[in-house]
């Protein structure tokens, strides 16, 4: 036991004993190793987020039994969908149902969900060629952006920023939290649709009109309203949707090499404890403004050093393949401070839509059959965890 830890003895037991569960600890009570193997095997990622993602599911699954059948006609049957007759409109979250929307498709990702932090935009595509009988647009993706961890060694190894100008600077970008396509979209490659449309001149506008003027929370002062580049990192390991993704022989994305295998993830079952554990020592655990976009791991942070245990247990060895997507032409001048003002690209949405339509989604409508049999109700599949409800109980 760690030489910090005081309070509930009960609830310190709460703790080592679910992390005994979680594979923290072995069950000699010393520090187990979570170097977990097969990260170069998708399925094997994907079957590696499935617990935390089905333990943050369960707090969601009154909501979507309530929000299913109000939201289930925005979600297309694949021969509802005529390919030659899809016209992708990018629309702002504004409105609640736009919000509702937006959480309950995020829901059905294998990554666990997350409501992001900071600085938030968020975006729904939208299908105004295609439309259920009730006349409502079917969805084709989401796309979310969040504020820039300020620390993200991909891309600080990019830029040479000057001198006390890091903040200033990496606070004119944002990360992507949330990108992709649904079905049947995601089999005619609709996520590549979405990935170009965080570029879209769209997008940059958006984030103008929400922050143009506000001053940051941490240093309470006012940043340009520029925004010059985003950031992410792939799924699980290497990006498909991402890798070699171009408009008109210009890239859209581009490589940073991979993250050093670190996070919290593999920890989520742990994080309310984790919580309860740090509030009862007198710890806040309180995220939001103020706080930064690195609370969970600060949280984990101070309750695995308080418990004794090593900070490489946030070691989980799933390298993921970074991106910049630049939005301004001289990004790399304005970075590092020898220009002044961004010279943004001229990426309308509209015209890359068009370009995403011959490019990418009529090629594989020609050649890719399964997409048509896709029923929305399968999403239930996924959102669903108590096995005594059923689809009827759920549309009824």
């Amino acid at each position: 036991m760690g030489k910090h830890v005081v309070g509930n003895p009960a609830l310190i037991s709460r703790v080592l004993a679910a992390s005994v569960i979680a594979g923290v600890r072995d069950r000699s009570g010393e520090p187990a190793s979570l170097m977990l193997r097969g990260a170069e095997d998708k399925e094997t990622l994907r079957q590696l987020h499935e617990a935390p993602r089905r333990f943050i599911l369960r707090g969601h699954q009154e909501w979507i039994r309530r929000a299913w059948p109000r939201l289930s006609p925005y979600f297309a049957r694949g021969d509802q969908v005529i390919p030659e007759r899809i016209r992708p409109v990018l629309v702002e979250v504004a409105e609640p149902w736009q919000a509702d929307l937006f959480r309950l498709a995020r829901l059905t990702w294998s990554l666990p969900y997350s409501k992001g932090y900071g600085r938030r935009l968020r975006f729904l595509i939208l299908d105004a060629g295609n439309r259920a009988p009730s006349g409502h647009p079917f969805l084709i993706g989401i796309l979310a952006l969040q504020s820039p961890p300020l620390s993200f060694p991909p891309r600080d190894r990019r830029f040479r920023y000057p001198p006390g100008r890091k903040v200033e600077l990496v606070n004119q970008t944002m990360d992507i939290q949330t990108l992709g396509a649904v079905p049947p979209y995601s089999d005619l490659l609709g996520g590549k649709l979405v990935a170009l449309a965080a570029a879209s001149n769209e997008v940059r506008q958006a984030y103008q009109r929400k922050y143009g003027g506000r001053r940051t929370e941490m240093e309470r002062r006012i940043l340009p309203a520029h925004l010059v580049a985003l950031t992410t990192t792939s799924a699980f390991g290497r990006s498909s949707l991402y890798n070699r993704l171009q408009y008109r022989g210009e890239p859209i994305a581009i490589s940073l090499g991979y993250t050093e295998g670190y996070g919290t993830f593999h920890l989520e079952v742990l994080y309310p404890l984790f919580r309860e554990f740090l509030e009862a020592q007198g710890v806040s655990t309180r995220g939001g403004y103020g706080v930064g976009p690195r609370i969970k791991w600060q949280t984990c942070v101070r309750a695995l050093e308080r418990l004794g245990l090593p900070r490489a247990l946030l070691r989980h060895a799933l390298r993921r393949e970074a991106f910049l997507f630049p939005l301004i032409h001289n990004l790399e001048d304005y970075m590092e401070g020898r220009a002044a003002e961004p010279l943004h690209r001229d990426l309308p949405f509209e015209d890359l839509a068009a370009y995403w339509r011959e490019r990418w989604l009529l090629p594989r409508a020609g050649r890719v059959n399964g997409w048509h049999a896709w029923e929305p109700e399968r999403l239930l599949d996924l959102l669903i965890l108590d096995e005594e409800v059923t689809h009827g109980a759920i549309l009824d």
